[in-house]
């Protein structure tokens, strides 16, 4: 959750906004975001929370409407609040540092205050599309399946699996993700997907003793059978033939 006070270009996804006056963004970890300065020195706040941070006391957040995909993320508060603002974000940095044991209650406090100052103010619409949306749409749709990797943990297990997953992520249409991967890679997405999850099956399957099934399981499939199906596709052997070739 940002105050911007400088001007700037924010690009995400497919769109393009320009920052030309004090504005709340609430971005989202699993969407990569490009913020690129045009005033001389950069100022403003944030705060970064996670979601057991928030989730200690109630399921606000995840039903307000800068917290959903395709919902507005850039609010332009007026001159008023953004003084209060920033006045609740110096108020969060002295809590921060105090030693009150309930200071996590306060702060998840000034949060909701900042939340409901963004809530009293129109969203931003005059979103412009980037020349180049095709190309930036199939770079985030890349940067976000990367991120799922490696895989380090049997207790983890893929979120984004699909064409759809990604384009919700993305806050655009499957269709509109599927044709820009496709014209900017010559490669659909859930070709993309599939080669990105065999090449993790097989590192897991040489540097893990971790059986197929989990392996499976981490790479999200339901059922090890479709599993070896789809790796026995890509790459001529079953895992349990790649790991004993391997050892």
């Amino acid at each position: 959750m940002t105050l911007i006070l400088e001007e700037g270009q924010l690009d995400y996804a497919d769109k393009s906004i320009h920052i030309d006056r004090p504005a709340l963004l609430f971005s989202n970890p699993m969407i990569p975001y490009n913020w690129q300065s045009l005033a001389n020195n950069q100022a403003g706040w944030f705060c970064i929370f996670n979601e057991p941070f928030v989730k200690q006391r109630d399921e606000l957040l995840t039903d307000l409407p800068m917290f959903r995909l395709g919902h507005e993320k850039v609010y332009f508060p007026n001159d008023t609040s953004v003084k209060e603002i920033a006045d609740i974000y110096r108020k969060m940095m002295e809590e921060n540092e105090g030693t009150y044991v309930y200071k996590q209650d306060i702060l998840r406090n000034y949060l909701h205050l900042i939340i409901h100052h963004a809530l009293k103010t129109e969203p931003v619409r005059n979103y412009e599309k980037t020349q180049n949306a095709a190309s930036r749409i199939t770079s985030l749709f890349l940067e976000l399946l990367e991120r799922q990797f490696p895989i380090d943990s049997m207790q983890n297990q893929l979120q984004l699996k699909s064409a759809g997953d990604f384009a919700r992520q993305l806050s655009v249409h499957t269709n509109h993700l599927n044709r820009a991967v496709k014209e900017i890679t010559g490669k659909t997405t859930t070709e993309h997907i599939t080669s990105r999850i065999v090449i993790e099956a097989n590192e897991l399957l040489v540097h893990t003793d971790w059986p197929v099934a989990e392996i499976a399981y981490c790479l999200g499939f339901d059922y090890s059978a479709y599993f070896n199906i789809l790796f026995k596709k890509a790459t001529g052997m079953t895992p349990k033939e790649a790991r004993m070739k391997i050892v």
